[in-house]
């Protein structure tokens, strides 16, 4: 593939993450969704955020797949894209159970670029606790206001 076709499909991809549902599903599952349990996940999955939970993840794995199988140098996604690590951050402490329930393939395909990327699975435990200690400052600020 040309890189200007490579470039295209990267353009194309951020278009996508700028439509109004994906950005509101995207926004949520960055404030509000904190997983700490299979179960967390399944109270989403099958409650009022079920849409935005699977548009996040899918098209991250579609993303994903698209690098995995050529249409996109890993370099070039690399370079231009990282929000991908922090999604698969938030679940893959979980995956194990999530796929017994949900299929073998369930992030299949990010998976197998976060381990294509160098150092991806440090990088991806590096962002949970990251996002660990600002949700806990953002707390205690919080709690410092309502006082």
């Amino acid at each position: 593939m040309s890189k200007q076709a490579e470039a295209d499909l990267i353009l194309k991809l951020y278009d996508l993450r700028r439509e109004g549902t994906m950005r509101q599903a995207r926004d949520w599952y960055f404030r509000e969704f904190h997983p700490e349990s299979k179960a967390d996940v399944d109270g989403v999955m099958f409650g009022e955020h079920s849409a935005h939970l699977r548009m996040v993840v899918s098209y991250w794995d579609m993303a994903a797949g698209l690098v995995n199988h050529g249409a996109i140098s890993k370099e070039l996604f690399s370079d231009t894209n990282g929000e991908h690590l922090a999604v698969f951050s938030k679940l893959e402490p979980l995956l194990g159970e999530l796929r017994a329930d949900y299929g073998p393939q369930f992030l299949a395909n990010l998976e197998k670029l976060i381990d294509a990327t160098p150092s991806g699975r440090e990088r991806a435990a590096a962002i949970r606790e990251r996002m660990k200690q600002v949700r806990a400052r953002l707390a205690g600020a919080r709690s410092m206001t309502a006082r």
